[in-house]
């Protein structure tokens, strides 16, 4: 496939240290960091001067960031919102410093979904836009299971409400909630800035891309045609430092019937079965 893509990864996945993340995405001729997990740290965690840290070890490698993968929204509506903000100005700064392009974020736990917990979450999705005006990153809500953005429907009514907001694609994600990908897509298209490549069976286990049931394949060039220019892979393939704090409290469904033998080699797998299915 023709394509002018640009290949980004959640590099925690083949390391928890900066160090073997940056050697496994230079190794495979990734350019750009998805910060999530850095030195057994959360990219929320980090202080000013652990940001200008990370910045500087990644520029002596070559690597720029694309996108603070952030675990903002990850937290129960009926939560006090002073301990959500309070990480959302942290990550603000560290995405200023690293001079991250996005940061990804979510819509919340405990709203089940329900017309009366709408308000409160674009409330407080909008006190994020607000804030972020400063730090030059672009706001990019990721659909996800349990949140109250997890369906393809439900994430629309976030994007409608909020003309700011962008969206980020998990393919895996809708299935894993019982939507198509496809018909998501078709939904969401318009405001998609760029892809997470995970993929998943149908029952839900996660498996390299092309492997599963997230339409990958169909979906690749319709994202090259509606100028789609990052893809971060997140390919789940193996559990890592972190995943436990990502999946809150279920079961994760990593790797399906695959076994690696490191985290490195699942995360250099996942890196070849995309880079195959762009070849084709």
């Amino acid at each position: 496939m023709t394509h002018n893509f640009r290949l980004c990864a959640f590099a925690d996945e083949a390391s928890p240290q900066l160090a073997g993340q940056t050697d496994a995405l230079t190794a495979n001729g990734i350019g750009l960091i998805e910060l999530r997990g850095i030195d057994g740290k959360n990219v929320a965690s980090l202080t000013a001067r652990e940001a200008q840290d990370v910045r500087k070890r990644l520029d002596a490698s070559g690597i720029s960031v694309w996108s603070i993968g952030s675990p903002v929204g990850k937290s129960n509506i009926r939560d006090d919102f002073t301990a959500a903000r309070d990480e959302f100005m942290r990550v603000c700064e560290t995405a200023e410093i690293t001079g991250a392009k996005c940061i990804r974020l979510f819509s919340f736990y405990g709203t089940d979904g329900s017309g009366s917990a709408f308000d409160e979450v674009c409330r407080r999705l909008d006190e994020f836009m607000s804030s972020a005006r400063g730090c030059g990153a672009l706001l990019c809500h990721e659909n996800e299971k349990k949140i109250y953005g997890d369906t393809p429907e439900r994430c629309r009514m976030l994007l409608d409400a909020l003309p700011g907001l962008s969206a980020v694609f998990d393919p895996a994600n809708f299935v894993q909630c019982g939507a198509d990908p496809l018909a998501a897509w078709k939904l969401l298209g318009d405001r998609v800035y760029y892809a997470h490549i995970k993929d998943a069976t149908a029952d839900g286990k996660n498996v390299p891309a092309g492997c599963g049931v997230g339409c990958i394949p169909e979906l690749l060039p319709l994202f090259r045609d509606a100028g789609i220019d990052v893809l971060t892979l997140e390919p789940h393939l193996t559990a890592f430092v972190g995943l436990s704090a990502l999946e809150d409290g279920e079961e994760h469904h990593v790797g399906g019937h695959l076994q690696f033998a490191n985290n490195r080699a699942a995360f250099d797998h996942a890196v070849s079965a995309l880079r195959g299915l762009l070849e084709k």
